[in-house]
């Protein structure tokens, strides 16, 4: 599918959710799961359990997202789920890392019997998935949801990025045949100093690892901006050498200065006026279609000082409305996440029982 082709068919849209939280943790989703421990992430998590670490992971997987959440999801009109996970998900052998100390395997293993569940209840339910490698060896970013807090090494050795790209094939292969794949997404938030070349050269590299499974007109390939503007990828992966490729952005408005120091209304102009105006700048230029991979109600809690329950309901409902007319401008979108246990802003199945979000989404 080209540019072209999504605006001949606007049916195609995504309106999707990120499980996040699930098989890549992150503390501040899920803080319970981490409660005694020093750990920052899910490397240290699994260095610091050692032998305990399958029964807490095992039990997360089985409760945190389950088939009756799909199905709430599908009953709720979204018709698509972004799944993010790590570099490990298919256990051992994967490059060591210093973090990982005495244990050369640290990761928890059968990640990929609950991804293959997943994608059964996919299928059965009509969601399309997009798998996402959310955390990749060595860390791409040096968040936590890259693996490994304050690390960022991924980008400087052939074996990591190596790694990365077999992983990428091997679920091409495993998953091709499942009605359910969508698209597979190639490497989450690789941080801004990340050499464009670089990632260009990676980006290449998976595509065609994707590509030796699946064929463009059943499975899309997905590749994130990098922290940086589109323009440095205009004439990147082009038609028809390159078939059915999706730029992936991610916005927020809670993290940089100049956005937390806007007041509510200042928040949903940037949304609908300015974001809007992005996504077709965007998808034009490139001659690609887009997705806004996440999102969030995420605000900084003095944005909303001041206000009563009410205004506080209106305001993220404008926040909300915003954000959507303007991210429907993309080929989809994907709220990020569906669950957290104490960040309502970020849980998408609490924002739409809050009312925040609407109802249903078709």
């Amino acid at each position: 599918m080209d540019l072209a082709d999504f605006i001949a068919k606007p049916d195609m849209r995504l309106r999707g959710v990120n499980l996040g939280g699930w098989l890549v943790l992150e503390k501040w989703m899920k803080p319970s799961l981490f409660e005694g421990l020093a750990a920052t992430d899910e490397t240290t998590l699994c260095v610091e359990l050692g032998r305990e670490a399958p029964a807490r992971l095992h039990a997360h997987w089985d409760t945190f997202i389950t088939r009756d959440d799909f199905a709430w999801l599908a009953g709720v009109g979204i018709n698509a789920v972004r799944i993010p996970v790590g570099h490990w998900v298919f256990g051992p052998p994967y490059p060591y890392h210093p973090k990982y100390g005495a244990n050369r395997d640290p990761f928890v293993e059968g990640g990929i019997e609950v991804l293959d569940r997943a994608l059964d209840w996919a299928r059965a339910l009509g969601l399309r998935v997009v798998l996402d490698l959310h955390a990749a060896p060595g860390c791409q970013n040096g968040f936590d949801n890259g693996g490994i807090q304050g690390v960022c090494e991924w980008h400087t050795r052939e074996e990591y990025l190596a790694h990365s790209v077999d992983v990428l094939g091997r679920l091409a292969e495993r998953y091709r045949a499942n009605a359910c794949l969508h698209a597979i997404q190639v490497l989450n938030e690789p941080r801004w100093d990340v050499p464009t070349d670089l990632l260009e050269a990676y980006y290449l590299r998976a595509y065609d690892a994707i590509r030796a499974h699946c064929r463009p007109e059943h499975v899309a390939v997905v590749f994130h901006d990098g922290f940086r503007s589109h323009r440095e990828y205009l004439g990147f992966m082009q038609p028809p050498a390159f078939q059915n490729v999706i730029l992936d952005v991610h916005r927020y408005q809670c993290f940089e200065p100049a956005d937390i120091a806007l007041d509510i209304h200042g928040h949903v102009h940037k949304a609908g006026v300015a974001w809007r105006s992005e996504a077709d700048e965007i998808q034009r230029e490139l001659a690609l279609p887009a997705i806004a991979g996440e999102w969030s109600l995420g605000l900084d809690r003095k944005t909303l000082d001041g206000m009563d329950a009410f205004q506080e309901q209106v305001a993220y409902r404008a926040y909300a409305a915003a954000q959507l007319l303007a991210f429907e401008h993309y080929l989809g979108w994907f709220f990020w996440s569906y669950r957290t246990e104490t960040t309502p802003a970020w849980c998408f199945r609490e924002c739409v029982e809050r009312g925040w979000l609407p109802p249903r989404f078709q």
